[in-house]
């Protein structure tokens, strides 16, 4: 076979080493990355089920908790009394279609515009478990409810109960107090998920029962029986994410949470999100490809250039060559000559140093390109914690809604709450209570506050909420209910546990025009509320804060 000479043989070496380099390290940094993309986008997954389970166990807790609150008042079993009880809840909880109170003998006496008083159902699940004890169904069509309730979509009604004995002063069962929530309200929660996985393509909310059937999902699951080992994985307390085949063939990198009741017995969901898994790769896939292509690139350039210069330096080293043919076949008296060309070499020694140095700033570039996406991956907008927008969030959606004002002369208001009694809550039972405390609390503060507001943890036990075109006193309304909603006992782990929350407020324009200024004032309208007394609102320039 002939040899190729020295000007061909550099540079297809220097070709050849630059091409072993790109596919060694794009094989290096496809795995590399992919097994970073596994935990970065499996954590990121199963983080995201995890707080949409706790959102959606929470809210119903929430929701059970009034329930039972209202079963302790004997007098709902007067039907004047209670008929006024069922139309203030029907107002106040846009996700109640249908609430009502019946006698011990289940002759319902009370009902949301008068639906269904007169009727028994004393043999419905909601009468029969409920005169028992707190009872929470799970989802199920209407029945006697399908042709009396309005139904703006037409499609079939569906609703999760719960319902309570109502107490004598002897403590037997004198009555039931009933709701039908509407399944819309698990709907919208699990769309408000959607937000967080806007970033990642093709990426899925499954909602499993209990009986593994499909209650919210894409359209060709709904309905069906999944079974998947994220699900047992979920119902026996973990929280976390595989790589698992789904029925329809595609191998999906799913994160998994399950519902954890805390009060009452659970629906027993479980809440799975996925994304496939050539998607959650295309980062590191990317990747790979472009070493490649920029090795191939660098490859022929660098060959190229190392023919040229093999060439040029060629001349004074054939009789090196020659001599060392010459000794390798053993000529007697074969020496290498002395020969011109010594800074020829040295140069040539000066070039293959620089061809190594820009190798290393190509690698070190490719490794900074691989540490760049590895930082955009880390960067995230959510606290972990209570699933809310965290300080950064806040702070950018600030900016956006003071520029949003502007534009349509409103103003803003701007709460920060401090939670009191919170660190004695961490004392006495633990961290673990303090952080479902802090979860509670979020889901609280966000189910009191309207549409087009806005709530973030910014730190600890602080939280800001921004309230967008509040006119008269609303923010002193809103103020005060998200006191009240704080105020309401939890049961947590057992443990009975109290906190309350104090205010303080400023207005944008009205108090400043910096934005920095407002956010001081009201920092220093809860530090004032907070030595009056705590538990109150106060907004900047009043004089004391309201209950």
């Amino acid at each position: 076979m002939a040899l190729l000479n020295l000007d061909n043989l550099l540079g297809v070496t220097i070709g050849s080493i630059v091409v072993m380099m790109a596919i060694v390290y794009g094989l290096i940094s496809d795995r590399q990355t992919e097994a970073v993309l596994n935990r970065e986008v499996g954590s990121s997954l199963s983080g995201i089920a995890e707080g949409l389970s706790a959102r959606l166990n929470n809210d119903m807790q929430a929701r059970a908790t009034i329930v039972q609150s209202l079963s302790r008042v004997a007098v709902l079993v007067q039907p004047e009394i209670a008929q006024h009880i069922i139309d203030q809840l029907s107002t106040q909880d846009p996700a109640l279609a249908w609430a009502g109170v019946a006698n011990r003998d289940g002759i319902v006496i009370a009902g949301t515009r008068g639906i269904l008083v007169g009727l028994s159902v004393a043999q419905r699940p909601v009468y029969r478990e409920g005169i028992s004890g707190l009872f929470l169904g799970d989802v199920h069509d209407a029945a006697l409810l399908a042709n009396l309730l309005p139904n703006k979509t037409g499609e079939p009604m569906r609703f999760v109960d719960v319902s309570a004995p109502i107490q004598g002063r002897d403590g037997n069962a004198i009555g039931i107090i009933a709701i039908h929530y509407s399944w819309d309200w698990a709907r919208r929660l699990v769309g408000a998920s959607q937000t967080s996985l806007s970033s990642r393509s093709d990426a899925e909310t499954v909602l499993v029962a209990a009986d593994n059937n499909v209650l919210l999902g894409p359209p060709a699951l709904l309905g069906t029986v999944l079974k998947l080992d994220s699900i047992e994985q979920a119902r026996s307390g973990r929280v976390g994410w595989h790589l698992e085949r789904w029925p329809d063939g595609r191998e999906y990198m799913t994160g998994y949470a399950a519902n954890r009741p805390s009060i009452v017995k659970g629906l027993g969901w479980t809440v799975l999100v996925r994304q496939p898994v050539d998607v959650a790769h295309a980062p590191a896939h990317d990747l790979r490809n472009m070493i490649f292509w920029s090795g191939l690139a660098l490859a022929v350039t660098f060959g190229v250039l190392g023919w040229l210069i093999s060439h040029y330096i060629t001349s004074p080293l054939r009789a090196i060559v020659s001599a060392a043919g010459a000794i390798l076949n053993g000529a007697p008296g074969s020496v290498v000559p002395e020969v011109r060309g010594a800074k020829e070499i040295k140069t040539l020694s000066i070039s293959i140093r620089e061809l190594g140095l820009n190798l290393g700033a190509s690698n070190k570039a490719l490794v900074a390109t691989h540490a760049a996406l590895e930082r955009l991956e880390s960067i995230a907008y959510q606290d972990r914690l209570t699933s809310l927008p965290n300080r950064r969030f806040f702070e950018q959606y600030l900016e956006a809604a003071i520029v949003r004002a502007k534009a349509a002369d409103n103003q803003i208001v701007i709460l920060y709450l401090d939670l009191d009694g919170f660190k004695l809550v961490n004392d006495q039972f633990g961290h673990d209570v303090g952080d479902q405390v802090l979860r509670n609390v979020g889901i609280r503060l966000a189910s009191n506050l309207r549409q087009q507001d806005f709530i973030a943890r910014i730190g600890g036990d602080e939280f800001a909420c921004v309230l967008v075109e509040p006119d008269g006193d609303l923010p002193h309304q809103l103020a005060r209910r998200l006191i009240h909603a704080l105020s309401e006992p939890m049961h947590i782990q057992d443990h009975p546990v109290e906190i309350g929350c104090t205010i303080g407020a400023a207005r944008w324009p009205h108090d400043g025009d910096e934005v920095a200024d407002v956010i001081r004032l009201a920092d220093a309208a809860l530090y004032l509320a907070k030595r009056q007394g705590k538990n109150r609102a106060l907004f900047h320039g009043e004089a004391v804060g309201r209950k």
